[in-house]
């Protein structure tokens, strides 16, 4: 196994460059012989599951709670708080609606005193639920946006695939592992970087894809929020030599209307998303070869 080191942290890469176990069906191999194919890298809230009745119901309660009930934040509430594109943790963007309820009575976050720890137990126990040996919280219930074979159609396109989120680890692989059936998938989670629109964990995931990062000649990251387009852009200032394309795809919770849809697919596109699309399973291999094709500024 290779290791990859982030600060602290270190990350185990399988030394066959697959994005998966080899034992799986689907084998997302990098190989010396097509190394220089594209890369799709993954978010995972929101574009591979829908988080609007998990994560976001979480978020809800969460600032419910410690505001002894006076405000519970509406999903639009919710979008907006996210569009500032530095509120990608969900127990940051909870605490941050939470002070901002207390200031609109008053009161100066100094004087709420709030305890991050109390928040983060609080919402986890809403989202796994309270046995930590058994998940029975909103996680249970997500509704999967992306299935198996897409990623074979990738694969068998000679597309390298992996994983980027905010997440927890242990919650990014209940959805990889446990519903998708994927085995040992490439993943760089919570605890393996910084939070976005930081793109070291993005840098993290392409080398446990390819050793030849200079000769990839697209590298695509799939999200639905501003600060996973952030974190393209900031990508692209770091590494100029590469094509990076960012993909914007719109969440469930905000294709009930046209008006919504319309707006939210326009603030992903000001942050930089190339195209936005109403799934991931949009994003076909000749759709990538296509943006592939295409020439993107490299600065």
């Amino acid at each position: 196994m290779d290791i990859f080191s982030i600060g602290n942290n270190e990350i185990q890469a399988p030394s066959f460059r697959h994005g998966v176990n080899p034992k799986s069906k689907i084998q997302n191999r990098m190989t010396e012989d097509n190394y220089n194919r594209a890369i799709v890298v993954f978010d995972i809230d929101g574009v591979i599951r829908d988080v609007g009745n998990s994560y976001r119901r979480a978020i809800a309660d969460t600032v419910e709670h410690f505001t002894s009930g006076a405000y519970r934040p509406t999903s639009v509430d919710i979008d907006n708080l996210k569009s500032e594109g530095i509120w990608n943790n969900d127990w940051e963007a909870s605490q941050e609606l939470i002070y901002r309820h207390w200031e609109t009575q008053g009161q100066s976050r100094q004087q709420v005193q709030l305890n991050y720890n109390a928040i983060v137990d609080f919402f986890q126990r809403r989202y796994r639920g309270t046995d930590p040996n058994n998940w029975t919280g909103y996680i249970c219930h997500e509704l999967l946006l992306l299935q198996p074979d897409y990623l074979e159609q990738l694969t068998l396109a000679g597309i390298a695939w992996g994983f980027f989120s905010g997440a927890p680890r242990a919650d990014a692989n209940y959805v990889l592992e446990n519903r998708l059936g994927l085995h040992s998938p490439v993943l760089v989670a919570m605890e393996d970087a910084p939070g976005k629109p930081d793109p070291t964990g993005l840098f993290a995931t392409i080398r446990l894809l390819s050793n030849e990062l200079d000769n990839i000649p697209l590298v695509v990251y799939v999200g639905d929020t501003v600060a996973d387009m952030y974190t393209v852009e900031k990508a692209r200032n770091i590494h100029q030599n590469l094509n990076w394309v960012g993909v914007g795809v719109l969440p469930p919770h905000v294709q009930e209307t046209a008006t919504r849809r319309d707006a939210y697919a326009e603030k992903l596109r000001q942050a930089g998303a190339t195209i936005v699309l109403n799934n991931v399973q949009e994003l076909t291999p000749a759709q990538i070869q296509q943006l592939q094709g295409s020439e993107f500024p490299c600065n």
